[in-house]
């Protein structure tokens, strides 16, 4: 099985990571959940989350999750929700990494300072149809640099509108049937992408 670096949305390492790295290590991953935010801190809204973010700044934050994962040797999966895609995604750009999973969080490869996706490393993106955090183009930019690097981007959406819809601890959020598929199709690309 494969060594993945789980990366946490802006709230934190809430129930939903604890939940993912459940599941992922219930199938024989090895899982690093990665605190970027590096003291545990966790919130339960948006803007609270959002305006601590803007504080350190993202620049900071990203050379934090690189930092966190320096030990782990080359060809791990990175995985992120929401602003912890941006921290996968920024990652899989600067360490050898087998494959990414973003969940709720595309962003366009000019948004932090590159131009091009790693060659041959496969992406899997999941978003809800109607989540309005959503960049307009951001999925149809990431999936456009990951084949023009010669790999597969697989694109799933789910009817709703939740955001962190994996989440069984953000109820009006959470939606168990749309989290199982989700669940079920990271698996197998875990499997298949994995050392």
């Amino acid at each position: 099985m494969s060594t993945i670096a789980l990366f946490h949305p802006s709230f934190g390492i809430t129930q939903g990571i604890r939940d993912a790295e459940r599941r992922l290590s219930a199938s024989g991953h090895d899982v690093r959940v990665v605190d970027y935010y590096g003291d545990g801190k966790t919130f339960n809204d948006y803007d609270k989350a959002n305006d601590y973010v803007s504080g350190v700044g993202f620049p900071t934050l990203m050379q934090k999750s690189l930092d966190a994962v320096s030990d782990l040797p080359d060809h791990f999966i990175v995985m992120g929700f929401s602003n912890g895609a941006g921290m996968a995604t920024y990652v899989a750009l600067r360490r050898k990494v087998a494959a990414a999973v973003l969940c709720s969080g595309a962003l366009p490869l000019n948004m932090i300072g590159a131009d091009q996706w790693p060659q041959g490393v496969p992406a899997q993106l999941h978003y809800m149809v109607n989540d309005r955090r959503k960049i307009e183009g951001a999925v149809e930019s990431v999936m456009a640099s990951v084949n023009a690097a010669g790999a597969d981007a697989e694109y799933f959406q789910y009817p709703g509108s939740g955001h962190l819809f994996t989440d069984p601890g953000l109820p009006e959020e959470y939606d168990k049937d749309a989290a199982e598929r989700l669940w079920k199709r990271v698996q197998a690309f875990c499997e298949q992408h994995g050392a």
